[in-house]
């Protein structure tokens, strides 16, 4: 019964901070759909050739076409973890975040990185290191679309897992830096927090060694995705402490109104108006309470002196 009411409690003020905020949850949500578009129409430009240099290919282990999905099991634990965490409020007593409003800084960080992202792809089109992006592969290219609808449906699933052209810099690392640093930010478990740029790192060995992208597109996610996330999070303001912020947020009951009250009662009766500006030390002299400043003068005007 009291999960069932704080769900509902958490529901009612999650859906005012959507009617609030619902324009910067769409703009974020239309940008993920131009960013598969716009990786989309660089597969048309693909052209498939040898292999780059690269250093990560050197030094990390090809795992092969076979072992190719343990990178993105880890990708879908990270993501799937992530998603849970931000819908905790609506179970957990223990909560620092409105789902909302956590959501609109995340896509405005996966925004402001995918955009980068497409300006960086479209100037330069590398060959695909991926087993499907090389020479002799049928998916390496795409025939010449029949409709403009053909390219704005981005052939969904299939044309996503299949992409090729769209290198610099990696997708998969924007995601996965946005939520680690997400979670540094505003998780409370340190023990997570480590493990989450733990996982990153891994993530990023895993790419390579799968071959998805070359260590480069990598090595710039890295620099770049937390230096938008840096910049974007000082635009942007900051989240309401929930201990405050409830209070404007959620209609009082009854019972919480009395006890609001009594406590109030009880810090003027003892001499504590609040006010956190006003943390000075008072003194009850003859029924009146004075500040630590005055209460030299008090004992002098009582001693006669």
């Amino acid at each position: 019964m009291e999960l069932w009411k704080r769900i509902c409690s958490e529901t009612t003020t999650e859906i005012n901070l959507l009617a609030e905020n619902w324009k910067y949850l769409l703009t974020g949500l239309v940008f993920q759909y131009l960013h598969g578009l716009a990786a989309r129409g660089v597969h048309y430009f693909h052209r498939p050739g040898p292999t780059l240099q690269d250093v990560g290919f050197f030094l990390l282990p090809e795992l092969g076409q076979d072992k190719a999905y343990i990178s993105e099991t880890l990708f879908s634990s990270i993501f799937i973890s992530f998603a849970l965490w931000t819908f905790h409020p609506f179970i957990l007593k223990s909560r620092k975040i409105y789902t909302v409003l956590i959501w609109c800084r995340v896509l405005a960080f996966l925004s402001g990185s995918q955009l980068l992202r497409i300006i960086t792809f479209y100037s330069t089109q590398l060959p695909g290191p991926n087993y499907h992006c090389r020479e002799g592969s049928k998916l390496a290219t795409l025939p010449r679309p029949d409709s403009v609808l053909e390219v704005l449906l981005i052939n969904f699933p299939r044309g996503v897992l299949y992409g090729c052209g769209d290198l610099i810099f990696s997708s998969h690392m924007i995601f996965t830096l946005v939520f680690v640093r997400t979670y540094q930010k505003y998780g409370t478990r340190r023990s997570i927090k480590q493990l989450g740029w733990l996982l990153a790192v891994i993530q990023s060995l895993l790419i390579v060694a799968s071959r998805k992208h070359y260590t480069v597109d990598v090595v710039v996610a890295w620099y770049t995705v937390n230096l938008v996330v840096f910049f974007i999070d000082k635009k942007l303001p900051e989240l309401p402490d929930r201990s405050i912020a409830a209070a404007s947020l959620l209609p009082l009951s009854t019972k919480d109104r009395d006890s609001r009250t009594k406590e109030e009662n009880h810090k003027l009766l003892n001499g504590n108006s609040g006010d956190p500006g006003d943390r000075r030390q008072r003194t009850q002299v003859n029924g009146k309470i004075m500040d630590d400043g005055n209460t030299l003068h008090a004992d002098s005007a009582m001693n006669g002196a």
